[in-house]
């Protein structure tokens, strides 16, 4: 089947930006008393707070700070490294507050806003993850046929023994749920391969059973494998669901945002497609 495929680089790499989901930074001049940035903070829920020095912000106080006397009083310099361009990447926000709880953003040239994990629950972000979920399963059903020679011709090296060898990487009761979804999709005429009937986590898992598509994903165990497709699909079902992700799923987060970079490189003596050559087809 021929598919639209899309621009990797542009969809998850710079699709969305910390402009997108960051929030504004309430700020106050340095003589302003810090009781009344602290109630403002309490009416707003904010947690941190600019302070400004001939216009510009150039320090900040958190609310807890913000205890007595001005607001300079109760002010800290804002460190260069905390402070983000507004037109960061996903990878570099991630990678960010994985460090630090919050962090200052820079447009044209001075602070104006700030970025905590909480944005990360912005549906902007949001949408990005599951985005990227979908496309690592779909590169999981590319392996797979790959490696099983549904697909593109056998590259394993060898003749599949059963019409689904990799079958035997799942559970009766995985595979009996497979099989009434793929009646169902055949009596709604749609694709109804049973490959594609599988969840997510049931291609996931026989790419984690398969030692070379293991390897080609980049696991280095099994144990690793099996433990990561479980945040994988937790995260997944918490998005799909409108869950809470940030306290539940940061660990996910922090692991898609660290591969992200890194995808490409998966091509092996088996002939396995990388990222970008799997998803983007041939050239037309």
């Amino acid at each position: 089947m021929n598919k639209s495929y899309y621009d990797i680089q542009k969809a998850f790499m710079r699709g969305v930006l910390l402009r997108d989901i960051a929030e504004p930074l309430p700020s106050f001049d340095a003589q302003t008393p810090a009781i009344v940035a602290r109630a403002l903070l309490d009416a707003t829920g904010g947690t941190v707070a600019g302070v400004r020095t001939d216009g510009f912000v150039s320090a900040h106080a958190t609310r807890e700070a913000l205890v007595g006397g001005s607001c300079g009083d109760c002010a800290e310099p804002i460190d260069a490294g905390r402070i983000l361009p507004d037109t960061a990447v996903m990878a570099t926000i991630i990678h960010a507050l994985n460090r630090e709880p919050y962090f200052f953003v820079r447009m044209l040239g001075t602070v104006v806003g700030l970025v905590t994990r909480a944005d990360l629950e912005d549906p902007p972000v949001r949408m990005w993850l599951f985005g990227l979920l979908s496309t690592i399963e779909a590169r999981f059903v590319v392996l797979i046929q790959r490696r099983y020679g549904e697909a593109d011709g056998d590259l394993s090296g060898h003749t599949p023994a059963a019409e689904n060898p990799w079958a035997a990487a799942l559970s009766p009761a995985r595979m009996e749920k497979a099989r009434a979804l793929q009646q169902e999709r055949q009596r709604r005429q749609l694709n109804d391969e049973l490959l594609h009937c599988l969840q997510f986590a049931d291609k996931a898992q026989i790419v984690a059973r398969d030692e070379r598509l293991r390897a080609a994903i980049g696991f280095v165990s099994r144990k690793r494998a099996d433990q990561t497709i479980k945040e994988m699909e937790r995260l997944r079902n918490n998005l799909a669901h409108g869950q809470e992700i940030v306290a539940s799923d940061w660990d996910a987060i922090v692991t898609l945002a660290e591969n992200l970079a890194r995808v490409a490189p998966i091509a092996n003596e088996m002939g396995l497609p990388t990222w970008e050559s799997a998803l983007q087809g041939p050239a037309r």
